[in-house]
């Protein structure tokens, strides 16, 4: 039997929506990656596309080395925001 998982919608978090989200903000360095934050900040890398989407970026290769992302403190939060 195949089971099929419905796609969540999520939307970009809005400048409203983003104030009321705790975040901690991140200098990219050369060598950085997604799932390393993940992992850091919520001890699992799988959740590295919270941080891409609260980020407005699809990939790591939209990020330069140089540019402050913002990483939600709270996973919970962040997933009430992105509608998840």
């Amino acid at each position: 039997m195949i089971q099929h998982y419905e796609t969540p919608i999520m939307h970009n978090p809005s400048v409203n929506e983003r104030a009321v989200i705790q975040t901690t903000a991140f200098l990219w360095k050369y060598g950085s990656r997604l799932y390393n934050l993940a992992e850091r900040f919520y001890g699992d890398p799988e959740y590295w596309w919270v941080i891409a989407w609260y980020n407005s970026v699809p990939t790591e290769a939209h990020i330069k080395t140089g540019d402050v992302i913002y990483i939600p403190i709270n996973i919970e939060d962040a997933f009430a925001v992105l509608g998840v």
